[in-house]
């Protein structure tokens, strides 16, 4: 086995016993976090291994997200192949393909479409109803505000003024990814696949598209009409939307502060700012026609 970077004594010797004489082939490390990613070669494949740090809770949340809920994504995510919990360590078949972000992929409303068809098989799963998830996202935000950021003072207040009204009411959970996004999509030969389950949760439906909505679909509504044609609805609805978007701004402006990310920062800061007063808004794409084939019965808002 290799020298294999930032892992632990504990990682390598996991890794060395399960996979004798694999090869490594890249390091796909962030740098932000303490997630190590590396590529590497055993027996003629190539695998992805992931390992978390002591602060690292992305490995057990995909770990889960393996076991649990990517049955529906056979062929379309990767495949787990080992892991051990205790040790943060976990290695799945390495998917074929290049990442969309930065691709012209990224600009292609096919992409979006056939990302829109996969996230309505992960959503159509079972749901659960969650007496406390709006508590708890509310006190979360209330935390997350609590925490060093930059937010202006006034518009701080502003947003925890907003918070205060929040209701404490159900919501239906389903099997969300948490970061489904171009830049965990990979496509090989014009087939879309799906990377990452590090932030997978149970959550509703509609967050899986509030990094859609502030990035890829803010200037483009052709790609959101393909993304939507492809998942068979529209799970956004009204203020349960309004306050995703806004705790997702918060976390966005408080995280990339914390680990020092001033453009994804400033990014933060634009979707707080749209949050509280939203743009002149543009109709929103209508339900796919039915000439444009069936929508996937697993994507209904009613699940």
């Amino acid at each position: 086995m290799p020298a294999l970077p930032r892992l632990t004594p504990r990682q390598r010797a996991l890794l060395g016993d399960r996979f004798p004489g694999a090869e490594l082939v890249g390091d796909h490390s962030w740098g932000l976090i303490g997630t190590t990613v590396l590529r590497l070669r055993h027996a003629g494949r190539d695998l992805a291994v992931k390992a978390g740090d002591d602060a690292d809770t992305h490995i057990a949340r995909e770990l889960r997200a393996h076991r649990e809920w990517t049955g529906p994504l056979r062929g379309s995510a990767p495949e787990l192949v080992y892991a051990d919990a205790d040790a943060k360590l976990l290695v799945t078949g390495w998917l074929p393909g290049e990442l969309v972000q930065g691709r012209p992929a990224e600009q292609e409303p096919g992409t979006y479409r056939q990302a829109g068809a996969l996230l309505a098989r992960l959503h159509g799963q079972a749901g659960t109803v969650d007496d406390g998830y709006e508590a708890r996202m509310r006190d979360r935000a209330l935390r997350q505000l609590d925490t060093p950021h930059r937010i202006a003072p006034d518009t701080e207040a502003r947003l925890r003024a907003e918070i205060a009204t929040w209701p404490d009411g159900p919501a239906t959970l389903v099997p969300t990814h948490g970061d489904w996004q171009p830049r965990n999509w990979l496509v090989h030969h014009g087939t879309v696949t799906v990377i990452d389950f590090g932030r997978a949760d149970l959550r509703p439906a509609h967050t899986d598209l509030c990094r859609l909505a502030v990035q890829q679909f803010r200037d483009r509504p052709e790609l959101e009409r393909a993304f939507l044609d492809g998942y068979g609805d529209d799970p956004r609805t009204g203020s349960a939307w309004r306050r995703e978007l806004l705790r997702e701004a918060i976390g966005t402006a408080v995280w990339a502060h914390r680990v020092g990310d001033e453009r994804f920062e400033r990014q933060g800061h634009r979707m707080v700012a749209e949050a509280l007063d939203p743009p002149v808004s543009r109709p929103r794409p209508a339900d796919p026609r039915p000439e444009d084939g069936p929508r996937p019965s697993s994507a209904r808002c009613s699940r």
